[in-house]
């Protein structure tokens, strides 16, 4: 049972105060995070080293065209599928790498989602509820760096590559926002050190005093998202070397693909190795209304090396299992295809695919009909979706965190997740 709050708890002064906690620097933030209900949940997830990365599929992959093949059907295109290492299980001729990792796959063929637009999908695919809801939801990704994050690492908890995403943190606050990357996995010019490290710590301790003292009067959200804001940079100066790749790139770039992408998977596997709990990875140019055929197979023979060449990397260097891979995007593809040979958003029955930690490979969950219009079997929702990563992760999929005393949870109500696809 939860506690139920007076009114005067909901509208006082004491309601205010209860929300917030008192850091070691003297400052006071917002419970943003439900600390007091949830921490044993965040020591528990970092104890078992659980990391992800998410593969993002930027515009929407055609579930056609990749995993959930129409061959002979009026809406199957021109591609022809090939056999996996899974008995029974085929894929796109232009996945042929990831053809003999089918058996670390579970590929969910029955997704059924709510958003049809790149915006609203976006959001919906990134933090499990609408856009439209007035509370403002975290990202995956800040979820799971507050659940499976080092809050004393000096690399950031939530790394993204490219520009996909639209909620940051939300209610979980600044301490979770994302840390934007090049596409490729580079640092940003301005990250360059411009003066001496004695210095530098100088100007450390002296911004450090400046912000406690300010701090003591100052309270407002705002100023300790700056001050949060500094202190995670001034301690990403002293990791910055694991971004470096000039000298393991040229080997690499053999198996991963001399692409953005490709890099961006290389980098991947180096920060969750390093310890950073979640990484996002993107993909551009899934948003095929026109050509489809020529943007996919453009795309797949992208992702194909880089892909596989990741999951063999974490594999080899027994990373595999406690590293989660989503591959997903917004939307799914229509299965009839349009006058200008593209297929549209479609989110009636689509494909997202799942692979290593907490996960059991080598599976396909739920099906479509012979056309790929609708799903036949065992439809799969956002918060569905959401709970399973969630609790392959070891996350509880419905705790319950605060902002001032309105409790929101990780899921929404209902959701469940699948238990067929958990290791």
């Amino acid at each position: 049972m939860f506690p139920i709050n007076t009114n005067q708890e909901h509208i006082g002064r004491r309601a205010f105060l209860k929300a917030t906690l008192a850091t070691a620097a003297g400052t006071a933030v917002m419970n943003w995070g439900g600390l007091f209900s949830s921490q044993s949940i965040a020591q528990e997830a970092a104890r078992q080293n659980k990391r992800c990365i998410l593969l993002w599929m930027n515009g929407g992959a055609s579930q056609i065209d990749t995993f959930d093949m129409k061959p002979g059907q009026i809406t199957g295109g021109p591609f022809r599928p090939i056999q996996t290492n899974l008995t029974g299980a085929q894929v796109c001729e232009y996945l042929p790498l990831m053809a003999r990792q089918m058996d670390k796959l579970a590929v969910i063929r029955s997704m059924r989602t709510g958003s049809p637009d790149h915006p609203d999908g976006i959001y919906h695919m990134h933090t499990c509820y609408k856009m439209n809801e007035r509370m403002p939801h975290p990202e995956m990704g800040a979820m799971i760096a507050k659940y499976c994050g080092n809050p004393d690492a000096d690399l950031p908890s939530f790394i993204r590559m490219g520009s996909t995403g639209n909620a940051g943190a939300g209610y979980l606050g600044p301490r979770y926002e994302p840390f934007h990357i090049d596409r490729n996995g580079r640092l940003p010019t301005f990250t360059e050190p411009y003066a001496t490290p004695q210095v530098q710590q100088r100007r450390g301790e002296l911004l450090n005093f400046v912000e406690q003292q300010h701090a003591q009067n100052h309270r407002a959200e705002p100023y300790e998202s700056h001050r949060t804001s500094e202190l995670r940079a001034l301690r990403l100066m002293r990791a910055r070397q694991i971004f470096n790749t000039q000298n393991e790139w040229p080997s690499a770039s053999q198996r991963y693909g001399n692409t953005e992408f490709g890099r961006g998977c290389f980098m991947a596997r180096k920060l969750v190795e390093a310890g950073v709990p979640f990484v996002e990875v993107g993909q551009e140019n899934y948003d095929s209304h026109a050509d489809n055929f020529v943007c996919h197979k453009a795309n797949m023979n992208v992702l194909d090396p880089a892909w596989s060449a990741l999951l063999n990397d974490l594999q080899e260097r027994s990373l595999l299992q406690n590293t989660l891979v989503v591959w997903m995007g917004e939307v799914g593809r229509t299965p009839y295809i349009n006058n200008r040979a593209g297929r549209d958003h479609f989110i009636r029955a689509w494909t997202t695919v799942l692979a290593g930690g907490g996960i059991r490979g080598g599976q396909v969950y739920g099906s479509t009909d012979a056309d790929g219009r609708e799903v036949l079997e065992n439809p799969v929702s956002e918060g569905d979706l959401f709970a399973t990563i969630y609790s392959a992760l070891g996350i509880n999929p419905r705790v319950r965190h605060y902002v001032g005393t309105r409790p929101i949870w990780a899921t929404p109500e209902g959701s469940r997740p699948v238990r067929t696809l958990l290791g």
